[in-house]
């Protein structure tokens, strides 16, 4: 038997033949070898995983499901979960990022949930080359069409440039959407006799084996070796929403999932490994699009719009109705049995029968670990490099490269405002969308330090998780959950390894110590060329909760006769900065240390400091540092910025520095006092007014507003 074909390594095909005390079949084999890739099983990271917090006291449903659900009062349910679809991005950007859009909406709809926010991770190649522009144009194209048409709105975002990706993009999405708790649906509730039935697309061969696909580097033939990929339809999609909305108000359904990786097997093998039972499937009753189909072709294709429902017998009219009104293609293709037995008949003839815990339960793997013989030289940073002599060219230079640009070209391709429950969408630092029927919203951040993460790899992914609940605790929100995606090179190379067990680590021990679960999550490994390999880029989208939206603190609302407050240290690290890579052309030197106890001090105050409604506007030090905070401050407000005060330490510190618990506060007069004590035992210092029509800081630069606009809005092209 070609065991390798499907997927499997010498040793993982003797132990199945010791757990099946038999040879499996051809297409016995074909299935455990999808469900046993890199992408079906998370076979390399499933003991890392486990150390993530799950538990919260808003969290109603954690890893395990389709999506996270977070409780946001009055009845409401928030799923969200963020995906990769970053090998079919690289090859078929256009459709690899719109179906990689359509699948993650789909495991929405799987909770009960009407997909109500979208977002997008996008790490892109070096802006100035030709190939970049290609995979870039067709990648967003692909994300605006999907996104558009099957309307749902793209609140926000991250992009991040950088040679890593110039072969192999990463192309993250994320979706979320409300849920009446007494209509939350799962992937865990199904029992024996009860009826599982495909809704939506005919099956074709679009996608076949693309799971095993995303388990490998790509390869220099990558075009010509790759999948079938699949072709999304939004209008599709958009039924297939509606009508799973209207099933599960009118309770017709019992279980349900989306048919993601590896289609119909591994939706069906999942709901009957978690539910407990066993199933029985018909080939012949699984509608096709495509003659002649082998039944291995049939169970791994990964056709889009499509679901898998699970109906008790008594509904099942009522569901072909309702399909039926919705012009969506129903049909019974299997029935739930006895515990543990998935069986696959044709024709009546028994073609595939094995335990459904072998298709769950894929063997661990236990990849040696080693620290980068290079992480010395990563880590160290060479200050004489870094010194600034015109801050205010380093300004503008800082605003106007790839990073630190307007992103506006791209979001504007999206629509962010359909369904009208935006309050702050694309270009805001945080995500604002209205609790259906109540006076509460909820927050999005989405954040990636992948420079920070390659010098450091637990420090960056500890300063990437902080940095994600410091805009929702300035923005007066309380953390909700967390979810991520972990995007990596091979984790069979050691030094790989370790990078990928760091940044989990980094992660984990944030949000342990931050009171942030983890609720969702996905990995997606051998992300790498024969070219070369991405930089660690762990993705991580936070929500929060506002009882009160009115009591929101925004950014970019400076006003005139506002003063200007730094709250946190001083100075943050100039490793792997924003700064620092503009100056080398490549990152070296770690970012802070994380502190924790200063984290939940910073917390506290910050909480109060937007429920008090104490502050005009407020904003986290982030990429480019305390002088790219203001100056996007003063950008986002219309308003001239004038700082008086005089650093001791050096000036690339002060101006571009970054990390740590450190935000930027203007607050009116009347208020400063009340600010001043709400702050202290934390460190914070006046540094200057809202005043003029420039961004001047005594004794470094007076840059007119409309300079520094150009600069951010236009680049540096």
């Amino acid at each position: 038997m070609d065991f390798k074909s499907a997927g499997l390594s010498e040793s993982e095909y003797i132990r199945i033949i010791k757990i099946l005390e038999r040879e499996p079949n051809f297409l016995e084999t074909q299935l455990i070898g999808v469900m046993w890739s890199e992408h079906c099983s998370y076979k390399s990271t499933k003991r890392l995983l486990k150390t993530y917090p799950s538990e919260g006291k808003y969290v109603l449903q954690g890893q395990g499901e389709n999506a996270g659900v977070v409780d946001m009062g009055e009845g409401w349910g928030f799923a969200f979960k963020a995906e990769s679809h970053n090998h079919p991005s690289a090859v078929a950007p256009f459709q690899g990022a719109a179906t990689g859009v359509g699948g993650i909406i789909r495991d929405i709809i799987a909770m009960g949930a009407r997909p109500s926010v979208s977002m997008d991770g996008l790490f892109l190649g070096d802006p100035s080359l030709k190939k970049t522009q290609n995979l870039s144009k067709g990648i967003v194209e692909g994300i605006g069409a999907y996104g558009n048409a099957v309307g749902v709105p793209i609140v926000g975002g991250k992009t991040f440039y950088s040679p890593c990706y110039n072969e192999n993009p990463l192309v993250n999405a994320f979706s979320s959407g409300f849920v009446r708790l007494d209509k939350m649906a799962s992937s865990q509730t199904a029992k024996k006799g009860d009826l599982a039935v495909i809704l939506g697309s005919k099956t074709g061969r679009d996608g076949i084996a693309g799971a095993s696909f995303a388990s490998r580097e790509l390869d220099e033939n990558a075009k010509s070796s790759k999948p079938q990929i699949q072709i999304g339809d939004p209008f599709e999609e958009k039924l297939l929403i509606d009508c799973c909305m209207d099933l599960l108000s009118e309770k017709l359904i019992a279980s349900m999932q989306d048919m993601g990786a590896a289609g119909i097997l591994s939706s069906s093998s999942e709901i009957a490994h978690k539910s407990g039972c066993g199933i029985d499937i018909t080939v012949e009753n699984i509608p096709l699009r495509e003659e002649g189909m082998a039944p291995w072709e049939i169970f791994l294709s990964e056709s889009q719009e499509r679901m898998l429902l699970i109906v008790e017998t008594e509904n099942l009219e009522q569901v072909f109705t309702m399909a039926a009104h919705y012009d969506l293609d129903c049909a019974v293709v299997g029935v739930m049995t006895d515990p543990d037995r998935y069986r696959i008949y044709d024709k009546g003839e028994l073609i595939a029968d094995l335990p459904t815990s072998i298709l769950g339960d894929a063997p661990e793997i236990f990849w040696p670990s080693a620290e980068p013989a290079n992480m010395e030289e990563r880590a160290s940073l060479n200050s004489s490099n870094l010194i600034c002599n015109n801050p205010g060219k380093d300004l503008l230079s800082v605003i106007s490269c790839a990073n630190g640009r307007s992103k506006h070209e791209i979001w504007e391709q999206y629509d962010s405002m359909v369904q009208l429950h935006t309050i702050a969408g694309p270009g805001n630092p945080v995500a604002v969308v209205e609790v259906p029927d109540t006076d509460r919203a909820c927050l999005l951040t989405m954040e990636a330090e992948p420079n920070k993460c390659w010098t450091d790899p637990y420090m960056g992914a500890a300063e990437t998780m902080a940095l994600s609940l410091r805009g929702l605790w300035i923005a007066g929100a309380e953390v909700l959950g967390m979810t991520n995606c972990l995007n990596f090179a091979s984790p069979e190379a050691p030094e790989k390894f370790y990078e990928l067990e760091q940044c989990i680590k980094g992660l984990a021990d944030t949000c342990r110590s931050l009171d942030c679960p983890v609720v969702s999550g996905n990995v997606s490994l051998y992300n790498e060329t024969a070219s070369g390999q991405i930089q660690p880029t762990p993705l991580v989208v936070t929500a929060g909760l506002l009882i009160d939206r009115r009591k929101r603190l925004v950014s970019g609302n400076a006003m005139t006769g506002d003063s200007l407050y730094l709250v946190g240290d001083l100075c943050g690290s100039l490793g792997a900065s924003r700064y620092q890579v503009m100056k080398e052309g490549k990152p070296s030197g770690k970012t802070v240390e994380p502190n924790h106890k200063k984290e939940k001090a910073f917390r506290e105050r910050a909480l109060k400091t937007a429920a008090d409604g104490i502050a005009s506007s407020a904003r986290a030090i982030a990429g480019g540092g305390l002088a790219a905070a203001l100056a996007n401050e003063a950008i986002a407000s219309d308003k001239g910025f004038c700082i008086d005060f005089a650093p001791s330490s050096s000036n690339e510190e002060v101006l571009f520095s970054e990390g740590g618990a450190r935000a930027i506060y203007a607050v009116p007069d009347a208020n400063k006092e009340t600010f001043e004590k709400m702050w202290g035992g934390f460190p914070f210092v006046k540094i200057g007014t809202v005043s003029g029509d420039a961004f001047k800081w005594e004794g470094f630069f007076n840059i007119p507003l409309t300079i520094l606009k150009k600069a951010f809005t236009e680049g540096n092209s």
